[in-house]
């Protein structure tokens, strides 16, 4: 970008954080070591058998519909992230009511990271329990680093969070972890996009575990009316999201490893998961 681009950003991020962000709960209660968060891709399997004993042994984070997985009691992650308003829409959706009952069934010290303005909502539906819920901003914010780095250690404001996996990344930040593994994104929905004879955009995201026929269908309703310019497009955002987290880490002092084979991320340092 070039300084008259800077500015427009940086004044168009801060008139977000005042319009959409609220006041964050992130609590720094990592002193320093090691998380592995776990994006829902399909080597997550690959990866919880050969390394399951390490994944029970460390903090980890999971996120999105991983609560619905078997696996998920035998992991018991200590972190989880929902970001997306379709968790707290109340629709009238099996996946949703099944998520919703895994959570209240965690029987282990868990927090759940969620929009700001949505902790008391998510409490109520969580109900007493084990599972402490705490809020974060899921606001873009672009332009200047030094003052997008100063909205992002305040949890005001994060790289555009194209992704769960960016807001999942930052928090692990905010938590207080020096080294963040990350096993299960392969991002690799390029591989599968095709434009139908009828000029539908098909994007088919696979996950560790198996979606449910209501789920196909909620994700093939939300794209239909894209163009393949605006997927693509919403695609380099997230690649983008991602150099700025590994510029931001870098000057907090955190080291960021992609530990998933055939990742497409080329933000972070390769490395097997050990």
């Amino acid at each position: 970008m070039n300084i008259s681009d800077k500015i427009f950003q940086t004044v168009k991020s801060l008139g977000k954080v005042v319009l959409q962000s609220r006041r964050p709960t992130v609590s720094s209660s990592a002193d320093g070591g090691r998380i592995i968060v776990m994006g829902n891709g399909p080597s997550l399997n690959s990866t919880i058998d050969a390394h399951m004993d390490l994944l029970c042994s460390v903090p980890t984070m999971a996120v999105n519909f991983a609560a619905n997985a078997p696996v998920f009691a035998k992991l018991r992650p200590r972190y989880y992230v929902l970001a997306d308003p379709h968790f707290f829409s109340g629709a009238s959706d099996a996946n949703l009511e099944l998520l919703w009952k895994s959570l209240r069934s965690v029987d282990w010290a868990m927090t759940l990271f969620v929009p700001a303005s949505l902790v008391s909502k998510v409490r109520t539906i969580l109900g007493p329990g084990t599972v402490a819920v705490e809020g974060f901003n899921a606001v873009g914010a672009e332009g200047f680093d030094c003052i997008s780095d100063v909205l992002y250690r305040l949890n005001l404001a994060m790289p555009r969070p194209r992704n769960v996996l960016i807001p999942a990344i930052m928090l692990a930040i905010a938590v207080g972890f020096r080294e963040i593994d990350i096993v299960g994104a392969d991002h690799s929905w390029m591989k599968t996009l095709s434009v139908s004879d009828d000029n539908e955009v098909v994007s088919v995201q696979e996950h560790f575990y198996t979606d449910g026929a209501e789920e196909k269908a909620r994700v093939r309703h939300e794209y239909k009316g894209y163009r393949l310019h605006m997927i693509v497009e919403s695609f380099a955002v997230a690649f983008r999201s991602y150099i700025d987290i590994a510029r931001y880490a870098s000057k907090r002092g955190v080291k960021i490893f992609n530990c998933t084979p055939g990742s497409f991320i080329d933000a972070f340092p390769r490395c097997e998961l050990h």
